[in-house]
């Protein structure tokens, strides 16, 4: 009996990379890092060497999420007039089932697509947002494919459609709401879909940046957002109320706030795929006399604007749109390393075992060593252009393309 529980947990550990299980709850991971530990995935591959790859209907830029063998993804069709939630068996690939969503024809940018929204789960239900200019959608789903809850809260003005994505918190989904129009953050119960909070936000330009959960000076959360009325801004997750707001940023926000050595850090840009400014405030510091945050260190130079740098070991790594990454000194805010490695960018590099993976939106993707010394460490093309963030869980890495969903499986020894 030792012997048979010693080789299933060989086998175990074989299949996962790690040995240990992963979910990929939401945008960028559980925790919103875009960090993971998993082992034995490749730094490069060819078409044989996919665990399976397959063509999904429309088109959608959001990342996959995937909880143990269950994996949603979305797209859509028709201009926008019809959106899909997509289930998959996240071991092979087969679909469970798929539920359309009727929707307006509405206005994006040609950079988006009207499936940018990623969804988030919490192993129970599925939750999942579609938006045009008159109403914001949001949709839970049993695992099943059961419609449970649906909720409009409100039109959405934007000139780029919805892109943020959704959060959960304890026994709440969070919606953020910043846009061109009347703007909140708001707080639903994930159970029923009732409004628990809504904090109003004033108004500058849309905000695409997802939200975070990080702890303060008394170890109590603080929901952190990015945008350009307010700047970096911490929220009492549980009632809504206005912790403190660092002050207005020049330009729209895009990329995801960051947390790391007890910083956060964020940034704005504009049109043209460049960011300005990007700035780290103590994330648990004291208060001015104007209720801000201590600025801890200030860049505007080689800034990404749309993807979400990797916070890693004490550096900061910033995936430019433009295909300059910047290794900068989390301490300082100084750069270590800058290199031009070509390419343009609009998903978020993801670090997997200490190499940052990120795909280029003509679906190259460029692997490197997230250390102070620069080091590439492979190329490979998806065939089909990408926009979205990768995904890792449970041993499998996957793409999502404009048209299509692939997995590598971890292997020992890669």
């Amino acid at each position: 009996m030792l012997r048979r529980f010693v080789a299933a947990a060989v086998l175990a550990t074989l299949m996962n990379g790690s040995g240990q299980a992963e979910n990929w709850s939401r945008f960028r991971g559980d925790d919103g890092t875009g960090v993971s530990a998993q082992k034995g995935l490749p730094l490069t591959w060819s078409d044989g060497n996919y665990a399976w790859n397959i063509e999904l209907p429309g088109e959608g830029h959001a990342a996959p999420i995937i909880w143990e063998k269950t994996l949603f993804t979305t797209s859509a069709t028709d201009q926008g007039k019809t959106r899909l939630l997509i289930c998959l068996d996240a071991e092979t690939g087969a679909e469970r089932w798929t539920r359309s969503i009727g929707m307006n024809v509405s206005v994006k940018h040609p950079k988006s697509s009207w499936a940018s929204s990623t969804p988030v789960t919490d192993g129970k239900l599925v939750y999942v947002a579609f938006a045009d200019e008159e109403k914001y959608l949001v949709n839970a789903y049993d695992f099943d494919g059961k419609l449970v809850w649906r909720r409009d809260v409100g039109p959405f003005e934007s000139q780029h459609n919805l892109g943020v994505s959704l959060m959960l918190f304890e026994d709440m989904l969070i919606v953020p709401n910043e846009q061109d129009g009347p703007s909140s953050m708001i707080a639903l119960d994930k159970r029923t879909g009732e409004t628990r909070w809504r904090q109003l936000m004033e108004i500058a330009r849309v905000s695409y940046s997802t939200p975070i959960i990080v702890p303060d000076a008394q170890q109590q959360p603080q929901l952190i957002c990015a945008s350009q009325a307010m700047g970096i801004t911490s929220l009492n997750p549980r009632t809504g109320k206005l912790n403190w707001a660092s002050g207005k940023f020049p330009l729209r926000t895009v990329a995801s706030p960051v947390f790391a050595d007890g910083l956060l850090i964020a940034s704005c840009g504009q049109g043209g795929a460049f960011g300005v400014l990007q700035i780290a405030v103590e994330a648990a510091g004291k208060l001015d006399e104007e209720g801000r945050p201590k600025i801890a260190w200030q860049r505007k130079k080689t800034i990404p604007y749309v993807p979400t740098p990797i916070a890693y070991e004490g550096h900061l790594y910033e995936w430019g749109d433009q295909g300059i990454v910047c290794c900068v000194d989390l301490k300082t805010g100084q750069d270590v390393w800058t290199k031009r490695i070509g390419g343009n960018f609009s998903g978020s590099p993801l670090c997997i075992d200490g190499k940052i993976y990120a795909a280029a939106e003509d679906g190259e993707v460029i692997v490197i060593k997230a250390a102070p010394v620069y080091e590439e460490l492979g190329r490979t093309k998806l065939g089909d252009p990408s926009h979205a963030t990768p995904a890792v869980a449970n041993g499998r890495l996957y793409f999502r393309t404009f048209h299509r969903l692939m997995c590598l499986q971890a292997k020992p020894g890669n």
